[in-house]
């Protein structure tokens, strides 16, 4: 039937297509945020669901049309299977690497990692493939740009959704609810049956989670408080403390006024605020001012609630939902001392697979940028459990290049140390000054921002399960019956894929460092990222043709500027500009790559398969992008360009393939 003829009928197929595009991926970030709060590991491998994900929905778009129908009457099965094993059996990881740390709970529950992250990953992948399908056969019963275009407001529409859900802080069950009800319009009448017995058991076991006493959601963990712990993603994160405890004589939240007595205290900045403890003790000794800073809203909210001395009732109290890091970029205020209390954040920014929310406040230039904001007579302050020497012997090696003198260090508990250092050997008065025990590690900088790497390499942990997810993905081509050789043919859209993931990593991380590591500023670059991308395809439809090698020049040349435009020179300018600079370099290069995209798939004879392995070639770039362990992230565009070229090469020495049939083409009924 053409469009013409049946208007009815392509509209249907397009709204589809929307809500599929939209569940698929509102099903992706909500399995990445509650898997990560239910089994710890994925809280430090979150790109886990996402290379998942990624293959999943790559396979279901290769199955040919009269394939895998199976999968899509059975699809919330793998959905609801998954849910109930993890909210049953929740895991909390085990330090087993180290290479690299991971600041958790030591102890176990649920199955060991090598039985649940595969699984885990398996059905992700299953369940993705399956919603995949879905999406992929509507796609094939359009023309190439118009399926994309749709498929593109579905990812705009789940992205929003999902984003407005974290701003609500609302409860897991909630996420159930809508996507049970969307997959309930995509299966049909037919499967109403089969689709709603799974997927209530699904609904019932995130509504059993939600009701447990003490939980709640903020933008970042599932939170459960019992006075007067504080635990997020499962793990014990705070203790809300009376203030004669905090004030004890060992205790780390006292030591930094105690070896400063020259210090007035009157402004005192606490980065990590979380439920008040270092808030309380400022007031206590007198500070005049106090600016608080903390990214999660609900610990603050907790704080507030249930602090015994009740100090963020306090007058003097300045409190900022914001990221540490962006804070101190964005005042002027100068401050008697500055407070690094406890951030150790348990999760990972999504969208990149190594960087954790706190990784930009413990980087050179970030120390540099707390010691500007030192009256002359200040001090910094920071405290943890680091659990081993090389990381104190880092940070407080970095301290001693900034301020030119060793930092005081006192121990504390169990692998515990308060580093504090004064802007003169004046002042600070130390009980104990920090001696290395050994080699001192390279301080960690804005460009590799990972400091709780030892060294400048990729753990066998990480390479051990990159190795397994290839192995899968090999193998999962293969038992699918996807046709190799005429997915070889989209070699060249491969390639675009595995380029534009680590583009959009690229640029998730450089708005992090710009503007903070918040749910919001990441929520909003993915969003303009697929606006971006929506633009290149609006402009593609509007044309009859495209000069392809002057896009790729244009492309590269937008590449090479955001390569040569150092990340501190955008960092340095006032908000307004760095913004606007910030949306140049980061949206430029990708408006010009979906150009070239829109143009390849328009000129597909299968459109649908050339998707197919775009999104493979997608899971490649996530897996690519732990080159930056070693290279920096900056490099990473290198890599980026390489890519480009390559996908280029195929392009131009492959025949052109011949062109479908226009937009007013047939709309295939299945």
């Amino acid at each position: 039937m053409r469009l013409s003829e049946t208007g009815q009928t392509a509209s249907s197929v397009r709204w589809r297509l929307l809500l599929a595009s939209a569940t698929m991926l509102f099903v992706e970030l909500a399995l990445i945020r509650w898997a990560g709060a239910n089994v710890v590991h994925l809280s430090y491998f979150s790109n886990f669901i996402l290379l998942g994900s990624f293959l999943g929905i790559g396979l279901g778009f290769l199955i040919p049309a009269a394939r895998g129908q199976w999968l899509k009457r059975w699809a919330p099965v793998p959905l609801a299977l998954l849910v109930v094993l993890v909210r049953e059996y929740p895991v909390q990881v085990r330090q087993s690497s180290s290479q690299v740390l991971y600041f958790t709970s030591v102890q176990t529950t649920g199955f060991p990692e090598w039985v649940t992250l595969p699984a885990i990953f398996l059905l992700t992948a299953v369940i993705m493939t399956a919603i995949g399908k879905i999406t992929a056969d509507f796609f094939r019963r359009l023309p190439a740009l118009d399926a994309y275009r749709y498929d593109l407001l579905g990812s705009l529409t789940g992205s929003v959704a999902f984003a407005l859900l974290s701003w609500l802080r609302a409860p897991s069950v909630v996420w159930g609810v809508l996507a049970a009800a969307a997959l309930l319009v995509l299966g049909g009448r037919r499967n109403t049956l089969r689709y709603g017995i799974p997927l209530t058991a699904m609904v019932v076991a995130l509504f059993l989670e939600t009701t447990t006493a003490g939980i709640s959601w903020s933008p970042y963990y599932k939170v459960q408080f019992f006075n007067p712990s504080i635990s997020v993603n499962g793990i014990p994160h705070q203790v809300i403390a009376p203030l004669p405890t905090l004030l004890q004589e060992n205790s780390p939240y006292r030591q930094a006024y105690d070896q400063t007595p020259g210090n007035p205290h009157k402004r005192v900045l606490v980065i990590g605020a979380g439920n008040g403890n270092d808030v309380a003790v400022a007031l206590s000794q007198g500070a005049e001012r106090v600016d608080a800073v903390e990214i999660d809203p609900r610990l603050q909210q907790i704080g507030a609630q249930l602090h015994p001395a009740k100090p963020y009732d306090d007058p003097r109290v300045h409190v900022h939902i914001n990221d540490g890091r962006a804070f101190l970029e964005r005042t002027d205020t100068k401050y008697d001392l500055v407070v690094l209390a406890l951030p150790d954040s348990l999760t990972l920014v999504p969208g990149a697979s190594n960087l954790r929310l706190e990784s930009y406040l413990f980087t050179r230039q970030a120390f540099e940028a707390a010691r500007d904001h030192l009256t002359p007579h200040g001090a910094f302050v920071m405290y943890n459990y680091y659990r081993t020497n090389w990381l104190i012997d880092r940070f407080a090696g970095n301290l001693e290049d900034i301020y030119g003198q060793a930092p005081c260090m006192t121990p504390f508990g169990w692998s515990g140390a308060v580093l504090m250092s004064g802007m003169t050997p004046a002042d600070q008065s130390c009980k104990q000054t920090w001696q290395p025990g050994g080699p001192v590690p390279e301080a960690a900088s804005d460009d590799h921002p990972f400091p709780y790497l030892f060294h400048r390499d990729i753990p066998t942990l990480y390479l051990g399960v990159l190795g397994g997810i290839l192995l899968v993905t090999l193998l999962s081509v293969r038992l699918t019956g996807v046709r190799l050789r005429s997915t070889v043919r989209y070699a060249d859209m491969f390639l675009l894929g595995a380029a534009f993931m680590l583009l959009e990593t690229k640029n998730v991380i450089n708005f992090a460092l710009y503007f903070g590591t918040t749910w919001l500023v990441n929520a909003l670059v993915f969003i303009g990222v697929l606006l971006a991308v929506l633009a290149g395809v609006e402009v593609r439809r509007r044309l009859p043709r495209v000069n392809q090698l002057l896009l790729q020049l244009l492309l590269l040349g937008t590449l090479a500027v955001a390569w040569l435009v150092p990340a501190q020179a955008v960092l340095s300018l006032p908000f307004a500009a760095r913004l606007v600079a910030a949306i140049a370099l980061a949206f430029a290069p990708i408006f010009y790559a979906n150009l070239i995209f829109s143009d390849r798939l328009a000129l597909a004879p299968d459109p649908t398969s050339a998707f197919g392995a775009n999104l493979l070639g997608a899971l490649t770039g996530g897996a690519l992008e732990y080159l930056a362990l070693v290279t920096g992230y900056q490099a990473l565009l290198l890599v980026v360009a390489l890519l480009y070229l390559g996908a280029f090469v195929i392009m131009r020495f492959a025949a052109r393939p011949a062109a479908p049939v226009p937009d007013e083409a047939v709309v295939h009924d299945n």
